[in-house]
């Protein structure tokens, strides 16, 4: 049996059982002798024993907030094997959803079947642990942390995300006459853990939920999860969750549901195109080999009862893909696909494009001989666009309202056309960035669905932005005046001739003034495009700084342990040591993970000030004269960079003229991007023709 002593956790874990920055925990290990021993792992990256560590930390009142799950959970970690920890939080979830009032006794081995024995141990201790803290605040906490460890493998839709897509899917739907009372059912065929299933229960504590998917492990996590729903003691609501693929082999072929929620997976060749090809689903047309999304959207129609509503989350490439437009036409034709919804990008993964939600709905016999008029589009990316790379995680409350006003309108405006015959939305004006456009305008020779294409934006679409653009411009022209005034100021005569000697970055590692850190190559398959979560570090490359200078991708806090990867804290001194790309400055910020040709300069603080050597390095002569010179792509040799040698006091005299001139340049490069965003939004506005009066 394996002890907890023998559980290692790295520097990152004990951070954040500490609830500090990781740095910290590095400076406890160079302070105090007593620091537990590293028990594995390398020196760049070591590991200690779980016990040891909290007994240190205890010992020197490190501890601040950690809670009971939070020790736990390295210990479910320590399993090493992705499935066995998912199948034993399941278990244990699966055990606390079905405790009733009494204490349950601790689970045994046969109720746990498959698992070691040291998971069926944690299970216990979990269900010990949930009937103290929670049995649902347990389970999302160790489900959260096995998903953040697995971040790459397994993708999960955004809570936010969820909310929104059953919020459409119920206010799409419509009850038969008669059967108000009628329980709904909901289903999700490609459930994963269970997002959107959960979502559903929040939205209506009735629905009976039912889920698939052919993972085993997220299989049962979601069964967990959906047992540990909050419901009345004389509920009646179920929930059933299968093992198996949806496509191929349905459990649920007989079902028909009254909402279909489905974020399928994406880009998946093998769907079963040879053995499905006589499959009746495939009502609208078989979806050629690479249009797997579109054998999802056919399936969930499939298992729509009259009247049930679906909206499914697909990549913007499946409304404009040449091989799908004859599936996308009949779509149109017989009036299925109610609305296409663009959202901005980093809505879900993957975040660097603006995924869409196509929401369908099945008509009922009365509604079944009525022609279908228009398509709703809606432009969410437009109305809601990114100022930055790091701006990664839309206002989902705007958003939210600006969705659902979209749809309640368009439904509103169609019924009152129907009952005038006439068209929908000539009832009463649509929302800025959204279209009703008539289905006839659309079948062309390419059925582009996207709603850029599409929808013009207005002019309350553009005017609020451009009167924040201009607000912010103007505080930047002054910023920039004053920070630019105090810059002119500076006496620059001073005599060269008593100049004190100077000394290389690499002297000054030999001596212990600075740690000098170069930044590797991420290991393949770790890196995650985006933002990262709460568990992950940005990564910044060479590539982003000559984009924008932010970082657009990530590594999980797992993987940058396990590599040894390169972290920039705040405070510490980053130089990108490439001719083209080539720059110092100070971080600051949450630590960040480091490419290539980029290296991290930690300083003594009693010998070295930050800024004064970010400054100094960064000059152009000292690039030239540490360059290779052989072409743009050149290095710098960063040991070779040059610094002043001065004492502290006149380092740091110099460092607020060096932050002087960064906040300088700040001010330039936004003052920059803005103006170029003015332009653009003011041509466009003079183009559509809404210049009102003289100029």
């Amino acid at each position: 049996m394996t002890s907890s002593r023998a559980v290692p956790v790295t520097l990152a874990e004990i951070a954040r059982l500490a609830g500090v920055g990781r740095a910290a925990v590095s400076n406890w290990r160079r302070r105090h002798e007593s620091f537990p021993q590293r028990i594995g792992g390398t020196d760049v990256s070591p590991q200690f024993s779980l016990t040891e560590i909290e007994e240190w930390l205890r010992d020197n009142n490190k501890l601040k907030n950690a809670t009971g799950r939070d020790w736990l959970w390295p210990q479910f970690e320590a399993l090493g094997s992705r499935d066995e920890t998912g199948l034993a939080i399941a278990a244990a979830g699966r055990l606390m959803g079905s405790a009733q009032a009494e204490r349950p006794a601790p689970p045994k081995p046969k109720e746990v079947p498959g698992l070691s024995e040291r998971a069926r141990e944690l299970v216990a201790q979990a269900l010990e642990l949930g009937w103290r803290e929670g049995p649902a605040k347990t389970f999302e906490f160790l489900l959260g942390r096995w998903l953040d460890v697995n971040v790459r493998q397994i993708s999960t839709t955004p809570e936010p995300l969820a909310a929104l897509m059953a919020d459409l899917a119920f206010r799409v739907c419509a009850r038969p006459d008669g059967e108000d009372s009628r329980v709904l059912t909901v289903l999700d065929p490609a459930c994963g853990t269970g997002h959107l299933l959960a979502a559903a229960e929040a939205f209506d504590g009735s629905v009976t939920m039912m889920g698939c998917d052919s993972d085993p492990v997220l299989a049962a996590l979601a069964d967990a999860r959906l047992a540990l729903l909050p419901r009345p003691a004389d509920s009646d609501v179920i929930s059933r969750v299968g093992v198996g693929d949806s496509l191929r082999a349905d459990p649920f072929a007989a079902t028909r549901a009254d909402l279909v929620l489905c974020n399928p997976p994406f880009n998946e060749r093998d769907w079963g195109y040879e053995e499905l090809a006589t499959d009746a689903r495939w009502a609208h047309g078989m979806p050629p080999r690479t249009e797997p999304e579109l054998a999802w959207v056919q399936h969930c129609l499939a298992r729509l009862r009259p009247g049930g509503a679906a909206v499914v989350l697909l990549p913007p490439a499946v409304a404009t893909r040449r091989a799908g437009r004859r599936i996308r036409g009949s779509l149109l034709r017989t009036g299925l696909l109610k609305a296409v919804v663009a959202l901005p990008a980093g809505s879900a993964p993957p975040h660097s494009v603006s995924l869409q939600l196509w929401v369908l709905r099945m008509p009922t016999a009365d509604e079944a001989a009525q022609s279908s008029g228009e398509l709703l589009l809606v432009d969410g990316a437009s109305r809601f666009p990114r100022a930055s790379a790091r701006d990664s995680v839309p206002d989902w409350e705007a958003l939210g309202a600006f969705v659902r006003s979209a749809v309640t309108e368009a439904m509103a405006g169609g019924k009152a056309g129907a009952e005038a015959g006439t068209v929908g939305s000539a009832q009463r004006p649509l929302p800025e960035c959204v279209a009703a456009v008539p289905v006839i305008d659309l079948l062309d020779d390419e059925v582009d669905l996207t709603p850029g294409r599409h929808v013009t934006p207005g002019p309350s679409a553009d005017g609020p932005r451009l009167t924040d653009s201009w607000r912010e411009f103007g505080r930047l022209v002054a910023d920039l005046g004053s920070t630019g005034g105090g810059l002119a100021a500076l006496d620059l005569s001073a005599d060269e001739a008593g100049a004190q000697p100077t000394t290389t970055v690499g002297e000054l590692g030999r001596a212990g003034a600075l740690l000098l850190r170069s930044g590797q190559p991420a290991a393949d398959g770790t890196v995650c495009e985006g933002q990262p979560d709460d568990s992950g570090v940005s990564l910044l490359t060479i590539p982003d700084l000559l984009l924008d200078g932010e970082p657009h991708s990530w590594l999980s806090a797992a993987d940058a342990e396990a590599a040894g990867a390169v972290i920039a804290e705040s405070g510490d001194v980053v130089v990108a040591g490439v001719t083209r790309a080539f720059s110092a400055w100070v971080h600051q910020g949450p630590p960040m993970a480091l490419g290539p040709q980029l290296h991290a300069l930690r300083v003594h603080p009693d010998q070295l000030d930050p800024w004064f050597l970010a400054g100094s390095l960064r000059a152009p002569a000292n690039a030239r004269q540490a360059g290779t010179h052989a072409s743009s792509s050149s290095r710098v040799d960063v040991r070779k960079l040059q610094v002043r040698q001065v004492p502290l006091a006149e380092q740091q005299q110099y460092s607020e003229a060096f932050r002087q001139v960064a906040a300088f340049e700040q001010l330039v490069t936004r003052l920059s991007f803005l103006g170029a965003g003015l332009v653009r939004d003011l041509s466009d506005e003079l183009a559509a023709g809404r210049l009102s009066g003289k100029v």
